[in-house]
């Protein structure tokens, strides 16, 4: 690959990464305005019947109110996700990873922005969930909550189908001859994504 069609890729890769970052956080926060402005905590909107209604809780743990009295390691660990993101992000080359780490980076700091500056105090602040399905998962999210699962989905599919970082399949050439692998144009492995 050229240097020159790298750092377009780069760059491209970067912009949908913040774009999709910023849309998220702001779908993210204008949505837990909304609900705190327009219900009271515990109010149950119907608006699918069983399907879809609005049940507004504060969450002070994680996943399904998971260790809820470690609100302050979770606030730490989304710092370091944030922080891991911005350092990683110039090794993507891909649009596809670019889409990943941008829902990645704007739920993370959706919910990281509860935790630093909602009740009771800094850093240990609960976040706002309003979302439920109950016919699909026993539990109430929120977009971040959205955005990093759907993240988490497209990661698994393109780490299995081998999409490297610049967009390539590692596994075989458009000849079927196997791809020299660099660590730029490799999948991130878990280990590699750990902050």
């Amino acid at each position: 690959m050229a240097p020159k069609d790298g750092a377009k890729k780069r760059s491209s890769a970067l912009v949908v990464l913040v774009l999709v970052a910023l849309g998220i956080y702001a779908l993210d926060q204008i949505s837990k305005y909304l609900v705190v402005t327009g219900l009271a905590e515990g109010d149950t909107v119907r608006v699918l019947n069983d399907v879809l209604q609005l049940h507004f809780v504060r969450n002070p743990g994680a996943a399904f109110s998971l260790a809820t009295g470690m609100t302050w390691i979770f606030s730490i660990i989304a710092v370091a996700v944030v922080v891991f993101i911005v350092w990683f992000a110039g090794r993507i080359r891909s649009l596809a990873w670019g889409l990943v780490f941008g829902l990645l980076l704007g739920g993370v700091l959706g919910n990281l922005t509860d935790r630093l500056l909602r009740e009771p105090s800094f850093g240990l602040g609960h976040v706002v969930d309003f979302i439920s399905t109950p016919w699909l998962i026993p539990a109430i999210y929120n977009v971040a909550d959205m955005s990093i699962v759907t993240s988490m989905i497209i990661f698994m599919w393109l780490t299995i189908r081998g999409v490297g970082l610049d967009g390539r399949r590692g596994a075989a050439t458009e000849g079927g001859a196997p791809a020299s692998g660099t660590p730029d144009s490799a999948a991130p492995t878990p280990t590699q994504l750990a902050p």
